[in-house]
């Protein structure tokens, strides 16, 4: 059964983010008095310009490592229940063979990382832990009602939409191929696919607020803009998965969608240029790692259920124990106290 937890991070790569950048090596204080031309050159994986804006802002680089990370996690959640479960197999592209193929499934990964640098380096901003920006500086709405305050320490979002555009996307910009040839239609799709992850973040953007008064009867209020809950970014992110635009390329060497009788794909929205396999069974020249091992749902009649996710090989039945919270009980004040238990479950696992 193959894994699908984030993987050791030691000198690996994540599509167009370095995952060395999340190495432990980056919290040891004593790696920044060294310099940057060190630091850069122990991350495997950088681009050119990449490097140079790391040895530009160091102190970015962790942030960066943990968007990647949380990048992928979120990408493990939103696909656990499908034929291909964002697993990782190994250091050195993290995915494997898979991402080679310009599909649905290359699409969601590449923005979902570049919508996880966005996340990390904002809100890094507003704890205050990057020299080159602060809280957010966005202009107070429009509608905000007058007597409520604006300027609380939000997250910088224009920050950390720059930034990472100028990072996430160095890769891509610094690669040249002949106009109207496979790769330059991939390199196209990446960048079209990172710029939705960024806008999806900022799309999800809010105002949160907090009242203030005596005994709380909120005669006033501080307001800032707030980045969404990152699992709300995944869910919508994912749902523009499910409905990505299939794209080729024309004779003027541009993206166009196959299919003219659909609206063209905006820039807020997922595009791929290759069908993705079956992930049914598994095969090394797709990098497609099958579904004999897996857990499935014989009640389901979704993509969970043993029928699909088994593609009609049948499945095995076993008892397995489980230990969970039971026989909770509220305290006052405040917190409540749980005893675990264990049960016997039937657990079905693919042929």
């Amino acid at each position: 059964m193959h894994t699908s937890s984030v993987p050791s991070l030691s000198k690996s790569v994540f599509l167009c983010l370095p995952l060395s950048l999340a190495m432990n090596p980056l919290l040891i204080p004593e790696a920044y008095i060294i310099g940057a031309q060190p630091l850069c050159s122990q991350l495997v994986g950088l681009s050119q310009g990449q490097k140079k804006l790391c040895q530009l802002y160091q102190d970015h680089m962790q942030y960066i490592g943990e968007g990647a990370k949380t990048g992928i996690r979120e990408c493990q959640y939103q696909f656990r229940h499908r034929r291909w479960n964002c697993s990782t197999v190994d250091n050195s592209s993290v995915f494997g063979r898979v991402m080679q193929i310009g599909s649905r499934e290359t699409a969601f990964t590449y923005a979902i990382s570049a919508a996880g640098v966005v996340n990390a380096v904002s809100r890094a901003c507003r704890e205050g832990e990057l020299s080159s920006c602060g809280c957010s500086r966005a202009a107070r709405p429009k509608d905000l009602p007058r007597d409520w305050l604006w300027g609380g320490c939000g997250d910088n979002l224009n920050y950390g939409y720059r930034f990472s555009k100028e990072f996430v996307d160095a890769r891509e910009r610094e690669k040249s191929y002949a106009k109207g040839s496979f790769e330059s239609a991939r390199l196209m799709m990446n960048l079209h696919n990172n710029e939705a992850g960024r806008r999806t973040v900022s799309d999800l953007a809010h105002v949160s607020c907090k009242c203030h008064g005596v005994s709380g009867s909120c005669s006033l209020k501080t307001c800032w803009l707030q980045l969404a809950d990152f699992r709300k970014v995944g869910e919508t992110l994912k749902e523009k998965y499910d409905s990505a635009a299939s794209m080729k390329l024309n004779l003027r060497g541009k993206l166009v969608q196959r299919d003219s009788k659909f609206n063209p794909p905006t820039s807020h929205d997922l595009v791929y240029i290759e069908s993705s396999p079956d992930y049914c069974l598994s095969n090394q020249s797709t990098g497609s790692l099958g579904t004999v091992g897996r857990l499935c749902n014989k009640t389901s009649e979704g993509m969970d259920g043993c029928e699909l996710m088994c593609c009609g090989r049948g499945y095995d039945q076993y008892k397995a124990q489980i230990v969970e919270r039971c026989h909770c009980k509220f305290h006052w004040c405040c917190y409540v106290k749980c005893k675990r238990c264990t049960k016997t479950v039937d657990q079905f696992v693919c042929k």
